[in-house]
């Protein structure tokens, strides 16, 4: 199935991940009342137009996403053929993975640049703690990618590998929570394309990103471990290629998967294991 053009009809900007704005031509720039935030070449401040500010933006484009989950020839409910299903086969439902999360839970990040831990509170954003919960219980992040590492900025990652799988949860989206906490250093967050458009993708904060607070991103944890190990992930691609950058382009990761961010990104690094952490070891 032929997949649309950047240029399509239906434009699939607003799926591109946490937008950030770029330097202004002068330090004044723009008006007063706009928002402030300190770019990463300069000291001096630069302030954030509000239709960018209001803005964060998902990875891989919803409508590229509806279109692969035709090319099976099935329908949304699963592949045609058992051969086609991943190793772990509830990846492929994402309607029956809906069990609601603890009050507080850690789940453990493998990566190869070292390891952190998330802790995740159910009261901050409850609707996003349990799709996060799921993700982990169900061993979705190993192998993923993070394909987005902006430095001073954030780190985003949960596109899974396999795009027949996430062509299903980029359909399972849910509805947005209150925001309660604030976007500040180590915070973790889902990225989302608009109202009650989460799905799988979330990014950690690398500063103070409070400024997203106000256009609805709802923090569900923090990084409560390894928060260097975040800091050292690899960051040399930059921003996407959608916006200017060097990295990946969302609509080959949302066709092909790891096997085009592996082939043309080989320096990102990656999620080995995502577990959930005992009660026990604290």
């Amino acid at each position: 199935m032929a997949l649309p053009a950047p240029d399509s009809a239906i434009h699939a900007d607003h799926t591109l991940g946490p937008r950030r704005p770029p330097l202004p031509a002068r330090p004044d720039y723009p008006a007063d009342d706009e928002k402030i935030m300190t770019p990463t070449t300069s000291s001096a401040p630069f302030r954030i137009p509000p239709h960018l500010s209001a803005t964060i933006l998902l990875s891989v484009p919803v409508l590229i996403a509806f279109g692969l989950a035709g090319c099976d020839g099935g329908s949304s409910d699963g592949p045609g053929d058992d051969s086609e299903l991943p190793a772990n086969r509830a990846l492929y439902f994402p309607d029956r993975l809906t069990e609601s999360a603890p009050a507080t839970f850690r789940v453990r990040f493998a990566t190869t640049a070292g390891e952190f831990v998330i802790e995740a509170h159910r009261a901050w954003a409850p609707r996003g703690v349990d799709r996060f919960y799921n993700l982990a219980r169900h061993r979705y992040f190993d192998g993923v990618r993070f394909h987005r590492v902006v430095e001073n900025f954030m780190a985003q990652f949960g596109v899974h590998g396999e795009p027949q799988v996430q062509v299903r949860w980029t359909a399972s989206t849910i509805l947005d929570d209150p925001v309660t906490q604030s976007n500040t250093r180590g915070r973790v967050t889902f990225a989302k394309g608009g109202p009650n458009s989460r799905t799988t993708q979330l990014f950690i904060n690398f500063g103070d990103n409070s400024w997203l607070d106000a256009d609805g991103f709802a923090p569900i944890g923090e990084v409560v471990e390894g928060m260097e190990v975040v800091d050292a992930l690899y960051a040399g691609y930059g921003e996407l290629a959608d916006r200017g950058g060097n990295g990946p382009i969302a609509q080959n990761i949302a066709a092909r998967g790891n096997a085009y961010l592996d082939e043309d990104f080989p320096e990102l690094d990656h999620i080995v294991a995502a577990t959930l952490v005992d009660a026990s070891e604290g």
